[in-house]
């Protein structure tokens, strides 16, 4: 009797506790749907995928290598054109610079420029001068007529 209860507890306990075997069912019948319904549909999927990939590769990539080839020509021909006006312009002004009727016409342009000046600070002078001879003679006024105003007020 002790042996048919320590089977039957045995047995219990490995049907409530090991579940290998029903898990393991479980993952042959999950292998065997996915193979046979999901299997081709995903093959057919990523074969989809790589051929458009390859078209892509194919088709876009030449031509838009040919199109930015073409693009940095152009962009290349403009910059050679820039680089040779400005080295004109460089050269112009070089040229202006060692003129010698250039250099005389800019010493001539500083000569007039001191004398402007001069002559600003000189007038500058003349009102600063003038100024303060009007606040002079306004003060003089103005203590004159404070006076007459005390004698009055008295």
């Amino acid at each position: 009797m002790m042996e048919k209860i320590a089977k039957d507890v045995g047995d219990i306990q490995s049907r409530l506790l090991d579940h290998r075997p029903v898990i393991g069912a479980e993952v042959r019948y999950f292998v065997r749907e996915f193979e046979e319904k999901r299997g081709l549909r995903e093959i057919r999927l990523l074969e989809n995928v790589n051929k458009t990939v390859l078209e892509t590769n194919e088709q876009m990539l030449p031509a838009n290598l040919q199109e930015v080839s073409q693009k940095l020509s152009d962009i290349s021909k403009r910059l050679e054109a820039a680089n040779h006006m400005a080295e004109r312009v460089q050269q112009r002004e070089l040229e202006a610079q060692q003129s010698p009727q250039l250099q005389a016409n800019m010493e001539k342009l500083k000569e007039d420029w001191a004398e402007f000046l001069k002559e600003q600070q000189r007038l500058k002078e003349e009102v600063d001068e003038e100024h303060a001879k009007a606040v002079g003679e306004i003060s003089t006024r103005f203590s004159e007529k404070k006076k007459d105003l005390a004698q009055f007020s008295l």
